[in-house]
């Protein structure tokens, strides 16, 4: 009887979908962190590259 129990309690859990859910919710964290660093670097790629290369220069 109460491996009828724990089968059911695996099903439902399986039917929830809830480990589906959380892995598409730290998919979209990671996507959005990747937007955020991609956004960072194309708005202060040319300002960086100027300045390391007049450090360079002056050394």
């Amino acid at each position: 009887m109460s491996r009828l129990v724990k089968f059911q309690l695996k099903a439902t859990d399986v039917l929830r979908g809830e480990r589906g859910a959380t892995a598409v919710e730290y998919g979209l964290m990671v996507a959005l962190i990747a937007i955020v660093i991609i956004a960072a670097v194309t708005l202060l790629g040319q300002n960086l590259s100027t300045m390391f290369h007049s450090v360079a220069t002056s050394v």
